[in-house]
């Protein structure tokens, strides 16, 4: 894995929500710069404490990005290269890499490449680059009829996005993310990825999993990482539940991960609900950004979580609109609510880039109750020690705890072995040791 990627946060971002564009055009758009609409949250992104850009789809598709008509090419609803070749040496500029969304186990029904097969059936040069059902008719991904399933047995598949994904790299990005790369055999990455490591071995290439074997995927592919999916849901399942019994389970898991590989962790993104809304009590809020704070892995953020932003993810057409919602033009243009949870990210973000030996930290269970639980995070002998609390004021020993780095409603008593940890009702705190 490349060495910056031990260093970064990520700030998660879906471009063609996020500047405004029509999702779902009825006539094919006229073209609009609208990429410079992120030149304007550059410098909230690196205040926050982003050390890297992770875009969803532009490139040219039908509707919502993951459709794609041409890998080749900027969405003319966001600009052209002109524009990308802009954002990314500003982004650079501020110290911010750039890692893209390569949706490569399908393309849009509408691209040139399905028309032909369409309507050249077997005699097409391309009718082998997709999967057909039984009866013959092109598969789609996840039975979404504009999502046309590419063949990954066919090797001119496999060289075409090795292609797409160096000729990126070449213009200045940093990597990518592998969307539903579940979808396809993990031998298809296995062979498609070392001629991309050839040109860029400094590239950071992670797939996106929601269930399976993660560790058995990364060994089998040779991507970087994978979505930690698994945690995620531990974190607002147990906080909603009261439940700390799932999370340390889950952890238990995550160190397992953390043996093999160093997964990519959040709480939030574009496919989910809003961790705002997700949550029952909105007090559980910061509980959940401590988790992602202080466990290894390499943490992301997704755009407006960082402000409380609402959001509920539904099923069908326009299903995740509620969750990929127009910026307004300014950071100061921002409702005023959301900056105490912003200031609550720098503050957070910042104790993890103080400490980044926590990307491969793994967490040991010193106390657990549904409602309290008491964790060391460690790595090659550094420890911190990570308190949370759902119910009413506690309080418990913490031997060798010298200090709070972080918290809420947090008060630490005496030192070394006498430590205490008093806690208010829903306090949390991350608190430093003699060898921190």
């Amino acid at each position: 894995m490349p060495a910056w990627i031990e260093h970064a946060v990520f700030w998660h971002l879906y471009p063609l929500g996020f500047v405004g564009a029509d999702i779902r055009p009825a006539a094919p758009p006229l073209p609009a710069h609208r990429l410079d609409h992120l030149l304007n949250w550059l410098d909230y992104a690196v205040e926050l404490g982003a050390s890297a850009l992770l875009l969803g789809p532009i490139f040219a598709s039908a509707t919502h990005g993951y459709d794609t008509t041409d890998h080749f090419r900027i969405d003319p609803r966001l600009g052209d290269e002109a524009d990308f070749d802009r954002l990314v040496a500003e982004a650079q500029a501020r110290g911010l890499r750039v890692v893209l969304d390569g949706v490569f186990n399908h393309v849009g029904r509408s691209h040139p490449f399905v028309r032909d097969a369409l309507e050249h059936g077997g005699s097409s040069p391309k009718a082998s680059w997709f999967r057909y059902t039984p009866e013959g008719e092109l598969a789609t991904f996840e039975g979404h009829h504009g999502l046309v399933a590419l063949n990954g047995e066919n090797p001119e598949v496999e060289d075409y996005v090795r292609t797409v994904m160096t000729h990126w790299l070449d213009r200045g990005i940093a990597g990518w993310r592998l969307d539903a790369a579940y979808a396809m055999a993990p031998d298809f990455w296995g062979r498609v990825l070392p001629g991309v490591r050839d040109h860029h071995p400094d590239a950071f290439i992670f797939a996106e999993m929601i269930h399976g074997d993660y560790a058995g995927f990364v060994q089998a592919s040779g991507v970087d990482s994978v979505t930690q999916y698994e945690l995620w849901k531990a974190i607002w399942s147990a906080l909603n539940d009261k439940n700390f019994f799932e999370l340390s389970w889950a952890l238990d898991r995550h160190n397992g991960f953390l043996d093999h590989f160093i997964p990519q962790t959040f709480v939030g993104n574009h496919d989910v609900t809003r961790l705002a809304s997700r949550l029952d009590d909105v007090a559980t809020l910061e509980h959940a950004l401590a988790v992602l704070a202080v466990v290894g892995g390499i943490p992301s953020v997704y755009a407006g979580d960082e402000q409380a932003f609402h959001g509920i993810k539904t099923e069908g057409e326009g299903g995740d609109d509620a969750v990929r919602p127009a910026f307004p033009e300014r950071p100061q243009d921002l409702w005023p609510d959301g900056w105490p949870i912003y200031h609550r990210h720098q503050e957070l973000i910042g104790l993890r880039r103080r400490h980044p030996w926590l990307v491969r930290a793994r967490s040991k269970t010193v106390l657990l109750e549904n409602t309290r639980l008491v964790l060391e995070l460690a790595d090659a002998g550094r420890r911190l020690f990570f308190a949370l609390n759902l119910g009413g004021p506690t309080s418990f020993s913490v031997p060798d705890a010298r200090g709070v780095l972080a918290g809420r409603d947090a008060h630490l008593c005496g030192a070394g072995h006498d430590a205490r940890l008093h806690l208010a009702e829903k306090g949390w705190a991350v608190l430093s040791t003699a060898l921190c």
